[in-house]
């Protein structure tokens, strides 16, 4: 489907602002209009109720004297001083008494019709009608509307187009802030938007774009970083498969030679693919993936299943481990065991030769599973702590041990934390480190999970 074009704020600022005036103007506009002619049509009555009853009292007056000539003769003067005015009096009879109609051709009339009884030879009441001329009134109000209309449209297209000019005025800022954010890119991210000429509704938006530039750059800088690892993650498994696959095809080569040549390039090559399915998972932690929350009656005896699957491994370090405490609630256990695993390993790796690592399951609340694993070594340095949980971070520099270990196990740690709506801590001091996560212990969403 087409998109239809995007149109200009300023011009749909402005027509409305002409629509808002002109429905306004055009208000006041009827106001006035319906106003004045209520005052015309009230002062018009009032001149006719006038009128009639000057009318009946000579009426009245010709009555008291029985004498219609001398009502003639008055009504005749009354009128000589009296224009606008149309007058017909009719007998019972319906023969006339007096006529005297308006001059000119009146075509806007208002009239008001009135008897009078006349108690003399003939029964019944003299009927009279008297008519005024509106046709002024008439032409006031239609010269009126047209002053009104022709005012209510030159007054909206003023308001439209100084409403023009002020909205162009005050977009400015906004225009301003577009040159500067089409001048950020990449390599930029450092820029920040400069609101001190700003106005005030504007500040928040600056305020939010420059957090979020902050964010963006802090998110490429570990981006590159990110990259930088993973090639070097990569690259050494691979130059080791080369030089190995190089070397054995230097020469002719026994049989058992070949085999140990393939024997280690099977273990760089597990290597690999430990590194890509890390990837992998933490990529799909990333789009959103969820645990699946199931009922785990005891988290100990998951970690027990744990510590047995590493029990080579602590044999071989000298170390032992001692699980204190349980609990249980809804978690996705598959997702336990592979954080606890790695929490293990991890502990394993660094603590001290014949110490004991502890493994502490406690529930601070009722609805909160907490769960450490501790260990006796070196501590680790405070600049290191908030950076511990990121990808392919290492404490060491030269990274010892990076034949077994690529910098990802805690990572996984944290994005299984997440994935639990929980959140993981570390601590580090007089030897003793203890590193762990707070998982929620009550099941949540209703939707389906994604599962990994």
């Amino acid at each position: 489907m087409k998109r239809a074009p995007a149109r200009s704020l300023v011009w749909r600022l402005s027509v409305w602002s002409a629509l808002q005036s002109l429905m306004g103007l055009t208000l006041v506009a009827m106001g006035v209009y319906l106003a004045t002619a209520w005052s015309l049509s009230i002062r018009e009555q009032e001149t006719l109720e006038q009128r009639q009853a000057v009318v009946e009292h000579l009426i009245e007056e010709a009555i008291a004297n029985a004498d219609l000539v001398t009502l003639r003769h008055k009504l005749d003067d009354f009128f000589v001083s009296t224009t606008g005015i149309g007058l017909r009096l009719e007998l019972p009879d319906g023969k006339p008494l007096y006529e005297r109609a308006m001059q000119g051709n009146h075509g806007h009339t208002r009239a008001a019709r009135f008897e009078q009884r006349w108690p003399l030879d003939f029964q019944g009441s003299i009927r009279g009608a008297l008519t005024l001329d509106t046709s002024l009134d008439d032409s006031l109000l239609e010269r009126l509307a047209a002053i009104l209309v022709v005012s209510a449209l030159g007054g909206a297209t003023l308001i439209s187009l100084t409403g023009s000019v002020l909205v162009r005025r005050s977009l400015m800022p906004v225009l301003a802030l577009s040159r500067q954010i089409r001048s950020i890119g990449p390599a930029g991210l450092h820029g920040r938007l400069d609101g001190i000429d700003q106005p005030e509704e504007l500040q928040p938006v600056v305020e939010q774009f420059n957090a979020l530039l902050q964010r963006l750059e802090q998110a490429y800088a570990q981006l590159e970083a990110f990259n930088a690892d993973v090639a070097h993650e990569l690259r050494t498994p691979l130059a080791a498969l080369i030089g190995h696959s190089e070397v054995a095809l230097s020469r002719h080569r026994s049989v058992q030679e070949l085999q140990e040549v393939i024997g280690n390039n099977l273990d760089d090559l597990r290597r690999l693919s430990g590194i890509v399915n890390d990837m992998l998972f933490l990529s799909k932690a990333d789009r959103g993936a969820r645990a699946r929350r199931l009922p785990l009656p005891s988290v100990a005896r998951i970690v027990n299943e744990v510590v047995e699957f590493h029990d080579a491994a602590l044999h071989e370090a000298g170390l032992q481990v001692r699980l204190t405490g349980d609990a249980s609630g809804a978690f996705d256990a598959a997702l336990l065991r592979r954080g606890l695993s790695n929490l293990l390993a991890n502990a394993t790796r660094y603590a001290s030769p014949g110490s004991t690592v502890e493994v502490d399951i406690t529930m601070p609340s009722h609805d909160l599973l907490q769960l450490v694993v501790s260990n006796t070594g070196k501590d680790i340095g405070r600049e290191h702590l908030p950076r511990l949980f990121d990808r392919f971070y290492r404490v060491e520099a030269s990274r010892e041990h990076s034949d077994v270990n690529h910098g990802l196990g805690l990572a996984i740690v944290a994005a299984i934390a997440r994935m639990h709506d929980g959140q993981t801590f570390v601590d580090s001091h007089s030897g003793r480190t203890s590193i762990g996560l707070r998982l929620p212990a009550i099941a949540v969403a209703s939707s389906p999970s994604r599962q990994l």
